[in-house]
């Protein structure tokens, strides 16, 4: 078995579709049989709702009903549906207004860390975690691990760890 290397790897497939593999013709023809009946199983009744509503207005144009509670109720479905868009575009701006202000107040100032010792932070981190729990191949490849007592951490392990080092959490 060749190995795989690591551009195989990163575009693996996760999934498979029949439907766009060569061959399969019968599963073909029969999805896109479905699709087709679905599409004509809404564009139907939407046509026809349509040019009766519009044989309402205009008698020149063909309709299929002409009942007055049919057209009662389109136009009051047309009503709701305004008003539902009326609001859900208010909410939707007055969404972007908040999250701009929040993104001039809070994302955009000065970070309130330092990048270096965060690099620093990182480095130590790593170093710790492979000296007491074993290099990061290791950690990822191992299907059950046991803690070891003298293994556990401490509430504040890592700040101690900071301290020892002088790297502090914000920029001074």
């Amino acid at each position: 078995m060749a190995k795989r290397n690591a551009t195989e790897t990163d575009k693996q497939q996760l999934y498979t579709d029949a439907f766009f593999n060569k061959g399969h013709w019968g599963l073909k023809i029969w999805q896109s049989f479905i699709a087709l009946l679905g599409w004509i199983a809404v564009i139907i009744p939407v046509v026809s709702t349509g040019l009766s509503f519009w044989h309402s207005v205009d008698p020149r144009v063909p309709g299929l009903w002409t009942y007055h509670e049919g057209v009662f109720e389109i136009k009051f479905i047309g009503i709701l549906l305004l008003f539902m868009f009326v609001f859900s575009s208010l909410f939707a701006v007055t969404m972007t207004i908040i999250q701009n202000r929040k993104r001039d107040r809070v994302v955009e100032q000065w970070p309130t860390f330092n990048p270096i010792n965060q690099k620093k932070r990182t480095k130590l981190l790593a170093q710790f975690m492979d000296d007491r729990f074993g290099t990061p191949a290791f950690r990822e490849s191992v299907r059950d691990y046991h803690v070891k007592p003298e293994q556990n951490l401490e509430t504040d392990t890592f700040q101690k760890m900071y301290e020892a080092n002088d790297i502090s959490d914000l920029d001074e």
